[in-house]
């Protein structure tokens, strides 16, 4: 039997479950199970559980149905624990080093104990100093073990189950189970400490507690604050039929209904309904107040005594004149120039045109990516819907014929900006725009990450200098109302790099649709237009940027690999969209296609890829065809970017980090082997799941239509698919 249970549940926290569950595996003291409680077999958080428990025994994950929620998944993590004392921790929050060494030799000391509170420490999510939340409610409790009726305001109000250890014994004999709905804590902890027997309590911190940039999901607006009066009614209940003493009654009922105030006293929280909740929560104090209770002096006494009056318009006048004393208005962001601000403050007047929707991508650079594929389809199923592209004024000429476009900045672009229903982009819209009610903004992204992103970024000074400010950053992606993603390591990176409180949409990305259903009518034009010499083999070099270098540097010699790699090799240079000047043109076998239109076409018109750590990997995958991994710095990237896995642990094919090498795999084949062949299906398992040719009409359909995800088009297994045709004959797997 382990010595600890520690209880994982892991909805929505897929992007920080790893660190959780690290957290635990690097403990000193190794006597425990970890337990994380995954939504489903195929969930994000579920892969995230299985790569831990393919590399350590003691991680068993097992399964609960997210409708069953917190409650739900740590009720399944306690029926399949083993150990002595059941811990449960939040899969964005971490155990601190040492913690469960220092709880086992408090354990030592005490003896058995039925619960055993403990401080933890709340870190603000980006600044500001931790603070420990529970130290008030624990700081005058007893040394040792003691009743609690020594410590009448211990109550386990206030108190987070994870800031705790549980006997799992204790737990069993009293048929303890976490009540349903939200504040589930407050009914556990509660009726807990009011069965509890024996107690301890720990004064170092167990659990950091990492607050998220969205805020605690309790206090987030919605229905779901009645459910804090349930939780109060079931455990005054039990209390009640304990026939609890006034010295234990008093302190618990004071904390209950703290709690309850200070919801009822937050308009936001109860956008409706405000009036029968605080009907309920007066009837509950009266009938449940102890005989002698004084409330509390000040403010706070007040709003008790008009509570238990039953006074809800003395109390929400109270309550609105304490806001209105400290409310700042704040000024709307405006675009720069005082004409266009005015312009655009009046446009913002007008009304929502609901069949209005404005792409853009890469800041203007013309008709592409993600919403380029989206703004296609959204034409052929969604024709009611005018569809505007913004784009730099030397990028119209990208705009195909009978799209409709605007140039961004100008007059016109701030109207459509102001009246869209429906702002897609790939990456974002100006800082000056304003995310109106009703307005729904698709984040499409553009490109699987592979070094860190967004806030993740600011570890790295090179790439920090170079991104800005990060609060600015932040307020860009506050205006998300959906998040494109094209795998689950997408998911959990966008969510730890761009909090907030959109939506993922994992459909795969749009513009990898035609990876599967071009055909080789399609593949040979493109060929042709770009110049590919008829029975060549093609290879696409694509380096991506360098934060720590100033200009383009190929960091290879081309000429020099097309002697040596063979005399049938091209190779087609797509530079970094950074350093797209324009120019196009062939020198021998060298092809610069930086300036074409469509990476699309560039990848259906190559045989193989060499990529050192772009993106384009990720989109050339889904194509099936040979990618070759050429590392010549990875080492150096690797600690200046930054990367959220180790390429070189998984790559898609062959890993070259010499020149000599690069040439090698060409020349010999090995590029194109069987092992290459194998390494390019466990990574496409990987990063392809979704990119089966209809994500754009699975976006079109949920974002712009707005039919319920049930009715969306099934993805098409990886295996049933059949990739775009290359053009010379290959090894293939």
């Amino acid at each position: 039997m382990p010595r600890f249970s520690i209880i994982v549940p892991s909805h929505g926290v897929a992007g920080r479950l790893d660190q959780a569950l690290d957290s635990v595996l690097a403990q000193s003291f190794g006597d425990f199970e970890l337990i994380p409680v995954c939504d489903a077999a195929g969930s994000p958080a579920a892969g995230v559980a299985a790569g831990h428990a393919e590399q350590d025994s003691r991680v068993a994950p097992v399964h609960a149905p997210p409708s069953e929620g917190l409650a739900g998944a740590r009720n399944a993590g306690v029926r399949a624990a083993t150990g002595t004392y059941l811990l449960f921790l939040d899969g964005d929050d971490v155990l601190v080093p040492g913690a469960l060494a220092a709880l086992d030799a408090r354990l030592a000391e005490t003896g058995p104990v039925d619960v055993l509170p403990c401080e933890h420490e709340r870190v603000p999510w980006w600044e500001g100093e931790p603070t420990r939340p529970a130290a008030p409610l624990l700081e005058h409790a007893p040394g040792g073990a003691f009743a609690p009726a020594r410590a009448p305001r211990l109550t386990g109000v206030g108190l987070p189950a994870w800031s705790a250890a549980w006997r799992r014994a204790f737990v069993a004999e009293h048929e303890l189970a976490f009540p349903p709905g939200w504040f589930t804590d407050v009914g556990w902890c509660g009726r807990a400490l009011l069965r509890a027997e024996r107690v301890a309590v720990s004064r170092r911190v167990l659990v950091r507690h990492r607050a998220r940039r969205q805020g605690d999901r309790l206090r987030l607006p919605g229905a779901h604050h009645h459910d804090l009066l349930d939780q109060t009614e079931r455990v005054l209940d039990e209390a009640s039929g304990l026939g609890l003493p006034a010295e234990r009654s008093g302190p618990l009922f004071e904390q209950l209904f703290a709690a309850v105030l200070k919801t009822a006293a937050h308009p936001r929280r109860l956008p409706s309904g405000r009036r029968e909740f605080f009907r309920r929560a007066s009837a509950l104090y009266r009938g449940h107040r102890p005989a002698g209770f004084r409330p509390p002096g000040g403010s706070l006494g007040v709003q008790h005594r008009l509570l238990a009056a039953g006074s809800y318009e003395a109390f929400a006048a109270l309550r609105d004149t304490r806001r209105a004393a400290g409310r700042a208005a704040g000024a709307l962001p405006r675009p720069r120039g005082l004409r266009t601000r005015l312009h655009y403050g009046l446009q913002l007047r007008r009304p929502l045109d609901p069949d209005l929707a404005v792409y853009c991508a890469y800041w203007g650079r013309g008709y592409a990516c993600n919403p380029a594929a989206i703004h296609a389809k959204a034409r052929e199923l969604a024709p009611h819907i005018r569809g505007v592209f913004l784009v730099e004024a030397d990028q119209a000429h990208t705009v195909p014929d009978g799209v409709e476009y605007a140039v961004l900045g100008s007059h016109r672009a701030w109207e459509l900006l102001a009246r869209a229903t429906y702002l897609v982009n790939n990456a974002n819209f100006a800082e000056g725009v304003v995310k109106r009610p009703g307005s729904v903004h698709l984040q499409t992204q553009h490109g699987t990450p592979l070094k860190t992103m967004g806030v993740d970024q600011s570890t790295y000074p090179v790439v920090a200098a170079a991104t800005g400010s990060f609060t600015k950053l932040l307020g860009r992606v506050d205006r998300w109302d959906f998040n494109l993603s094209s795998n689950p390591h997408s998911t959990r990176v966008w969510e730890r790099a761009f909090p907030g409180s959109y939506e993922h949409l994992e459909y795969g990305y749009p513009r990898n649709d035609v990876y599967v259903t071009a055909g080789a009518d399609d593949v040979a034009r493109i060929r042709a237009e770009l110049g590919v010499p008829e029975g060549a083999r093609a290879v696409l070099y694509a380096p991506t940027h360098r934060d720590h270098h100033t200009g383009f540097e190929p960091g290879l010699d081309l000429e020099a690999f097309c002697e040596a790699a063979g005399e049938d090799v091209v190779v087609l240079l797509r530079a970094h969209y950074f350093y797209d000047r324009g120019g196009r043109g062939r020198s021998g076998r060298i092809i610069d296609v930086t300036a074409h239109r469509s990476s699309e076409d560039v990848c259906l018109a190559a045989d193989a890829l060499v990529t050192d750590y772009s993106s384009i990997m990720f989109d050339y995958a889904n194509l099936d065809r040979p990618i070759v991994v050429y590392a010549d710095d990875w080492e150096v990237y690797r600690e200046t970017r930054g990367v959220c896995f180790d390429l070189t642990a998984a790559p898609p094919g062959r890993v070259a980090r010499t020149p000599g090498e690069l040439a090698r795999v060409f020349r010999d084949g090995s590029y194109a082997d069987d092992e290459a062949a194998a390494l390019r299906a466990a990574f496409r398992e990987r990063f392809c799941p979704f990119d089966d040719g209809r994500a754009a009409e699975r976006v079109v359909r949920r974002v712009l239509l707005g039919e319920p995800p049930d009715a969306l088009p099934p993805v098409i297994p990886l295996a049933e698919r059949v990739p775009a045709p290359a053009a010379a004959t290959l090894v293939r797997s």
